[in-house]
């Protein structure tokens, strides 16, 4: 996600968005251990995670329920996310 993508979801995200507010995240990986793990990472214990392997076990969808504060806090998110090689944001 290059820095005008973020940029464009933040302006998104502002316009649509009140907060505090429940915000999903979805994200698709490769369906390797280490890549699963980082992206449940990203998130504090308490978040809902729902984690669904594909029909094939090629990818693995992760959705993550969160209660956020800011539109910093979810584009934060998803800058650390973006460190992870292969990962598609839905």
């Amino acid at each position: 996600m290059t820095e005008q993508e973020l940029l464009t979801l933040r302006n998104r995200i502002v316009e649509t968005t009140t907060f505090p507010s429940v915000y999903m995240y979805k994200f698709i990986v490769d369906s390797e251990n280490r890549k699963i793990a980082l992206i449940e990472n990203l998130f504090e214990p308490e978040v809902d995670l729902h984690i669904k392997e594909s029909t094939n076990g090629k990818y693995t969808s992760i959705t993550a329920k969160a209660v956020v504060v800011s539109v910093d806090e979810i584009i934060e998110i998803y800058k650390k996310a973006n460190e992870i090689k292969g990962v598609i944001f839905l």
